[in-house]
């Protein structure tokens, strides 16, 4: 196995996994040349997502009595650290050896409206068994929010490949958070029996996407956040994911408290992929492990508040595998 990262996002540009035949597949979306990144349509491929990932309505929170404001860039709302956030920047390396690659960066104080210096490292570490692991550390000087992740856009049929609709999907999650027409959770935690939304079974992503489903209707497809157990043992995964023509199985494991499931239903032909075919709608999926959407503006959602003095950490990892085809 073997993955490609730069400094431009501190974003992943290559996964290349061996299928069932022990064929190398490159199995997540994105270009050839680094500097595609900076002219894609979609430009959150494969990057570290903050300084707050996901949507925050208006555009706007309160600490401390004192409001914030992030230039909408999606609609009335702020999208994943608004229009030049961390997938925009270009993050000093500072750990490069056999395995591991780790990034830094300093988000100023009122960068993209955001409140206090803060300090980020992302670490990007292969082991021997075919698992990529993402972890995540910040510091600040002054009390703000957070909530980091990572956007790629995987196909394990390989990219380029085309839909992903018959990949197997198994999520470990009771409940989502339902979204109003803005995507903005309504700040209910919706249980998923008896809803297209309902993955505790694993089965083909496009099952039930077609169902009549005023959240599928909202999101073009799958774009929700799913609730993951709490006190949950973290060597267990969260989310499993299949291909029955390549064997390949990914598992997804995090510390954090949620999942946005994404099908990539905005993704519209304007990019050419590595393979050179143009990325349209649906033949990629995300699984973006994170705190809640607009958690901010939610007090009953997990905080995303960072103090000074204190330590934002967060792990995640793909371990991926081949599954027989029966």
């Amino acid at each position: 196995m073997e993955v490609d990262v730069i400094n431009y996002g501190a974003r992943i540009t290559r996964i290349l996994v061996p299928d069932n035949t022990g064929k190398g597949t490159d199995v997540i979306l994105g270009f050839n040349n680094p500097k595609a990144y900076l002219e894609a349509y979609e430009q959150y491929h494969g990057a570290t997502i903050g300084r707050f990932a996901n949507r925050i309505s208006a555009g706007q929170f309160q600490l401390h009595g004192q409001t914030y404001h992030i230039k909408p860039n999606n609609g009335k709302n702020a999208l994943h650290g608004g229009k030049s956030g961390f997938h925009a920047r270009t993050w000093e390396v500072k750990n490069v050896e056999k395995g591991q690659a780790a990034f830094y960066y300093q988000s100023l104080d009122g960068e993209e409206g955001f409140p206090g210096n803060l300090s980020v490292w992302v670490t990007y570490t292969l082991s021997e068994d075919n698992e990529l692991n993402i972890a995540f550390r910040a510091n600040t000087d002054k009390t703000t929010v957070i909530n980091l992740t990572n956007h790629a856009y995987f196909n394990l049929n390989g990219e380029g490949s085309g839909s992903i609709l018959d990949h197997q999907l198994q999520i470990q999650a009771d409940s989502f958070l339902p979204v109003g027409l803005d995507q903005i959770p309504t700040g209910e935690l919706k249980k998923v029996q008896g809803t297209p939304f309902d993955f505790r079974e694993a089965r083909p992503i496009g099952s039930k996407i077609q169902m009549p489903d005023d959240q599928l209707t909202i999101g073009h497809g799958y774009d929700h956040n799913y609730v993951l157990p709490t006190g949950r043992d973290n060597d267990q995964p969260i989310a499993s994911v299949w291909s029955a023509k390549t064997g390949i199985r990914m598992d997804v494991f995090t510390t954090e408290p949620g999942v946005q499931f994404y099908t990539a239903n905005f993704l519209n032909g304007k990019d050419l992929g590595k393979s050179g075919r143009p990325y349209e709608k649906q033949e990629a999926f995300c699984l973006e492990t994170q705190h809640f959407p607009n958690s901010p503006n939610e007090p009953s959602f997990p905080t995303t508040e960072l103090a000074p003095g204190n330590t934002f950490l967060s792990q995640t990892s793909f371990k991926f595998s081949i599954q027989p085809i029966k």
